[in-house]
């Protein structure tokens, strides 16, 4: 640990707390910062390919489904206004276990989300810098080359070292792109829709349903939607950082998700009405824009609009770098959580003079660097996200739902209405976008699943008896039968493409269970698991314990901050 400069009172390395430098704005753009990266950029081409027009009601089930998921956390950012968030309110209701597995979902998704939106802008950029890239002529899937990679790595070296400089610098410099990334897209609507809206496109090329509604469900998660509506929860990880988090967290969640849904949404109609009716006479799947590296700047080229589609191109580059910026702070926090609840070494919950996870920071950075490496393109790592980040979510229903009975009386700035329905639907919701995105992808979930678990039980064996965790293991079994339960149902079910589970030789999707019989038994499933954690669910006395914690940590954290100086360059 670096000394403290002379004259600064910075606190002590065992007294370092993290800092409440984020105002309401700052909190509500961190979370819009997040929802508006390379989604925007990819998701209305690659959702119209798969549900056709009717991709539009695959963008507001999408953003209805998330905005569920949304609230629910907002509930639980509200009375626990803790950094990393997500793997901590279901340790407070079901123990360590769960506690683990939810921080290693989250953690899961959130590392991954800074190489994929740098890949994203290495992509835009190949289209003016094709050192940086090679491109595939089929479907423009981009592969990052060695010079590529070598920018990508200065690229999250930039994001790790704004992080380290304190998270009033994070939430500045997101003010500043943020303007921008809501500026771009909303011009690009209002423009095509002027300009180019041809109504004739909702029921060309078989109508506005060409795939049925299986196309529509698909489309969610495998055509970039969940992808692009991720992000509500950075106000939750960033809780413990913000100015009136009971007020703050709540407002922001809510608020970034109703400007989320309204702009993508947006787009997708923009989208598919600016489409030259002549490029749909091949169908809807084999909608393809050639000599350019995005749809809606080949849009704008095609319309005349240089101008237009130069704007696009460099927002291409701000969009996703200034997401991936941010994503580099919340897979930190999630790293510090997991230190500061003992499943990984306590190095990672160790704060810096000005507040921040720094050993978590650069975690985050050496994993990020190594993910290019199986994972070289936008395309190969975007399904994988999506189930990753979802399974996380849906830890929150069961926490919500557990909470609700273990702490009835505790203060809930906002409570959501119609919670005890709310909270197991939210909890199907969240499953049945995972059965959406096909066995393909949740076979590769599974196994990133289990690998936290070998950790968790190498760290367990490893760690002095005083330091290791009790893992509360009744409270925590239903997780078993839920893992293998989302396999089963994934392998059996009709979402596909087929896909064989290497070693094993196993090769789902078999389609045994036909469309529809396959969302209705995983709805199912979905109410016996959330039934079976309710059941388990720690006593309410250990969760008072949990919680107790909890409150003298905040309390400590006020007192510090009250007296603490900023640090040097604030």
């Amino acid at each position: 640990m670096a000394v403290a400069e002379s004259g600064a009172r910075a606190p002590a390395a065992g007294q370092r707390k993290l800092r409440r430098e984020v105002g309401l704005v700052g909190l509500l753009f961190a979370s819009v910062g997040s929802i508006i990266g390379s989604g925007w950029l990819f998701g209305a081409l690659n959702a119209s390919k798969i549900a056709g027009p009717a991709a539009l009601i695959s963008w507001i089930i999408g953003g209805a489904a998330v905005v569920l998921l949304a609230l629910i956390h907002a509930e639980l950012g509200g009375m626990y206004p803790v950094a990393g968030g997500s793997a901590r309110f279901p340790h407070f209701a079901f123990g360590s276990l769960i506690g683990f597995s939810s921080g290693w979902f989250a953690f899961l998704g959130a590392v991954t989300t800074a190489p994929i939106e740098v890949e994203a802008a290495l992509t835009y950029a190949a289209g003016y810098v094709t050192q940086y890239l090679h491109v595939d002529l089929i479907d423009k899937a981009g592969l990052v080359t060695g010079p590529g990679f070598a920018v990508a790595v200065v690229l999250m070296l930039i994001f790790s070292a704004i992080n380290v400089m304190g998270v009033k610098w994070l939430a500045e410099t997101n003010k500043i792109t943020v303007w921008w990334k809501i500026a771009i897209p909303v011009l690009a609507v209002i423009v095509l829709l002027i300009v180019a809206f041809h109504p004739s496109n909702f029921t060309a090329s078989g109508g506005f349903l060409p795939f049925g509604w299986k196309g529509v469900f698909t489309a969610i998660p495998a055509g970039g939607v969940i992808f692009a509506y991720l992000g509500f929860e950075q106000a939750i990880q960033l809780g413990a950082e913000t100015q009136n988090p009971r007020r703050n967290i709540p407002l922001a969640v809510i608020g970034s998700m109703i400007l989320g849904v309204i702009l993508y949404v947006g787009l997708d109609l923009a989208f598919v009405g600016a489409l030259n009716p002549k490029e749909l006479s091949k169908g809807w799947d084999n909608i393809a824009f050639s000599g350019t590296y995005g749809p809606f700047a080949a849009i704008f080229e095609s319309l005349g609009l240089t101008f237009f589609a130069v704007l696009i191109y460099i927002d291409a580059v701000i969009s996703p770098g200034g997401t991936g910026l941010l994503y580099v702070g919340t897979s930190s926090r999630l790293t510090f959580a997991l230190g500061r609840n003992r499943y990984i070494p306590d190095i990672f919950a160790r704060l810096s003079t000005r507040g921040v996870p720094i050993y978590a920071i650069a975690f985050s950075f050496i994993v990020g660097i190594f993910l290019f490496l199986p994972f070289p393109s936008w395309a190969a790592l975007v399904g994988f996200i999506s189930s990753a980040t979802v399974i996380a979510y849906a830890m929150a229903p069961l926490a919500m739902g557990a909470l609700r009975l273990q702490e009835p009386d505790r203060n809930r700035p906002f409570k959501l209405w119609g919670g005890s329905v709310l909270a197991p639907l939210g909890f199907i919701v969240a499953n049945e976008i995972i059965l959406f995105s096909g066995w393909a992808v949740v076979w590769k979930l599974i196994f990133a699943i289990v690998i936290g678990f070998i950790l968790l039980a190498i760290s367990s064996a490893t760690s002095s008896a005083e330091r290791r965790p009790s893992l509360d293991w009744r409270a925590g079994a239903w997780v078993w039968p839920y893992v293998l339960g989302l396999g089963v149902i994934s392998y059996y079910g009709s979402f596909g493409p087929a896909d064989r589970l290497p070693v094993v030789l196993l090769k789902g999707a078999k389609g045994d269970l036909p469309y529809g019989i396959d969302i209705l038994v995983m709805a199912l499933f979905s109410l016996a698991i959330y039934a079976m954690a309710m059941w388990l669910r720690l006593p309410n006395e250990r969760v008072h314990e949990y919680v107790g914690d909890l409150t003298a940590e905040a309390e400590e954290e006020e007192a510090i901050i009250g007296d603490a100086i900023p640090a040097k360059g604030h």
